[in-house]
């Protein structure tokens, strides 16, 4: 085939294919436009997840008249001047392709009024087909409308995901530039109903509190790290608040969001040995750094940078994060033996977690549960069927009687079977018992306790409607929440089961984990919901059980119909045979 120049539309559509990936991509180019231009509020309105339209309008400077064509061009710029300019990049901004490519793939309305002009003016876009210039009334600032985005392009419009996903990417975006840039007033809005709102105040902790709740923002560690050029703050979460997953972490290079996996390593390493494996602290860092030692000028979508000297600017986010986490929280140490055997012999007078009090009294018979019908449920979550009668051995992972030995680390209790010894995780061993028991319950109809004094939850607006959406299977399980503000909940009752745990950790439960590309079928969202609140609402690791409290959990793990893990897999219990503990003495040669 012969060489040919692209036409402009096929090579703004193939610009805007580096630019524009989904419709968070355009609200964040809208957002840092606003932003260059001095903007002290931001609104955004969001309608079916951005496939409809994006709004962004904001206060800014506003575009001169007669500049509007311009500003849609490729290339096209008020921001660089020349070359060496690259390499002093102080505005988020500066390729001039945002606003052409965002044009090129959706039905597109520029509308601005500049300092100082009496009326402003608004430009109609289309496919990238530009239209007049016309005359318009309104506020200095600009507003952009997108409008049936990708509707030129219906193969990328294939290729987006569920609505709820495409939301969490927006909300998820607002989020993190409203903590970046606390004194403008952030609003974001999905099909009218508000979704975010920040003050614009300039306290970050304010918006923090406005983000996670006000428990989780006093918690936030507070980092104030200066290392030569490089200044390192921001908020990072105690050992003793994380998340299953690296969603809560987020770095600003120079107040631009970046996606660098060696500064999350960084942060990891500062958190060495006081997390679990697979937790992961909370942290919104903020790094300083001269703009000629960060080149930003690596994607179109400006998500990466490379830096001149990476070494020094890991090692100055792992300090700052380190020192922090020292500085709030020291290292204890270590309690003479005698005041640790004080704590032992009080443990009975102290009692546990009102959560355990559901597990004491008679034991639970063995349920003889039906087969359950979801296949896909994954096996860890799925209800165990009972062992048919006949069967030789312990069949199902079933484990034998035991006798109580005691408890050890304040974590594991130690008892003896007829085939050698046995270490039990408290923490998982309770997880099982509470989860067959909600199993169980469910097929019979889950009991609601309704709380005296109604609770107050505040979720991130990414989490606020993953909860919104599943309403209908919390009221199934047995609770009674409803919403209460923007991102704020009101839980008026809890499962029965339940009674005495924090009505808003077991809330929280519910989506504080969840992937954002989960697509579980009914039954498996509520077995996963069952064993995540089942997680929170047991009896923790380093609670002291006094030796009933021991007796009874030991009892009512035999009677499960699988014991030997937890809901979600991980093992309540480690055999010691005895042939293994006499090879261990030196009392029987291998074999």
């Amino acid at each position: 085939m012969p060489i040919r120049i692209l036409p402009d539309e096929v090579a703004s559509q193939i610009a805007a294919g580096e630019v524009v990936e989904r419709p968070a991509s355009v609200v964040k180019e809208l957002i840092e436009n606003g932003l260059d231009a001095g903007a002290g509020r931001i609104t955004v309105r969001i309608a079916d997840a951005g496939r409809r339209l994006i709004e962004v309008a904001d206060d800014g400077r506003g575009i001169p008249a007669g500049e509007l064509e311009l500003a849609v061009a490729r290339h096209a710029t008020s921001k660089l001047q020349s070359a060496e300019d690259l390499f002093h990049i102080t505005t988020l901004g500066f390729r001039g392709e945002a606003l052409a490519s965002i044009a090129s793939v959706s039905r597109f309305t520029l509308t601005s009024r500049a300092e100082g002009s009496p009326v402003g003016e608004s430009l109609r876009v289309e496919a990238g087909k530009v239209g007049y210039t016309q005359q318009a009334g309104g506020p200095v600032g600009t507003l952009v409308r997108v409008e049936d985005l990708f509707f030129n392009v219906p193969a990328r419009l294939k290729f987006l995901k569920r609505d709820i996903t495409e939301r969490q990417q927006i909300d998820g975006l607002v989020t993190r530039y409203a903590l970046a840039y606390p004194h403008v007033r952030f609003h974001l809005f999905h099909d009218d109903r508000p979704a975010l709102q920040t003050s614009g105040k300039g306290d970050r902790r304010e918006v923090l509190a406005s983000l996670y709740g006000v428990d989780v923002a006093r918690q936030m560690l507070e980092v104030a790290f200066t290392d030569g050029p490089t200044q390192v703050s921001g908020f990072i979460s105690p050992v003793a608040l994380t998340r299953s997953n690296r969603r809560d972490i987020t770095f600003f290079v120079n107040g631009r969001w970046v996606q660098d996996a060696s500064l999350t390593a960084a942060l990891l390493q500062a958190y060495h040995t006081l997390l679990m494996v697979g937790r992961y602290p909370l942290a919104t860092l903020f790094i300083s750094i001269a703009p000629e030692e960060v080149d930003v000028n690596v994607h179109p979508a400006k998500a990466e940078v490379r830096f001149r000297s990476p070494d020094a600017v890991f090692s100055a986010v792992s300090r700052a994060a380190r020192r922090a986490l020292l500085a709030y929280s020291p290292v204890p140490s270590v309690a003479p033996a005698t005041a640790w055997q004080r704590s032992f012999e009080g443990a009975g007078a102290r009692g546990i977690d009102p959560a355990w009090e559901m597990a004491q009294g008679t034991p639970l018979p063995v349920p003889a549960l039906p087969p359950e019908p979801e296949a896909d449920i994954p096996a860890p979550l799925q209800a165990p069927q009972a062992p048919q009668p006949g069967q030789a051995g312990l069949p199902g992972g079933m484990m034998p009687l035991l006798r109580l030995v005691g408890q050890v680390g304040a974590a594991y209790l130690v008892a003896e079977g007829p085939d050698g010894l046995y270490l039990i995780d408290q923490h998982a061993a309770h997880e099982r018992v509470l989860f067959e028991r909600f199993m169980r319950q469910r097929s019979e109809g889950i009991a609601s306790q309704a709380l005296l004094e109604p609770a107050l939850v505040v979720l991130p607006p990414a989490q606020a409607m993953l909860l919104h959406n599943q309403m209908d299977v919390l009221e199934r399980l047995g609770f009674q929440v409803e919403g209460f503000g923007p991102n704020t909940f009101r839980v008026r009752g809890i499962p029965a089961l339940f009674a005495g745990a924090d009505p808003a950790a077991a809330v929280r439960a519910v989506v504080e984990d969840f992937e954002e590309d989960e697509t579980p079928l009914q039954a498996e969202v509520e077995a996963r919901l069952i064993a995540r609140v089942c997680k929170r609402s047991a009896v923790k690791a380093g609670h002291v059980l006094s030796a009933e409290e021991q007796r009874v959990l030991l009892r009512d793990l035999e009677q499960c119909v699988s014991p030997r893990t937890c809901p979600h897999g991980r093992p309540t219990m480690i055999h010691l045979s005895v042939d293994l503990l006499e090879r261990q003495f030196g009392r029987r040669g291998a074999r």
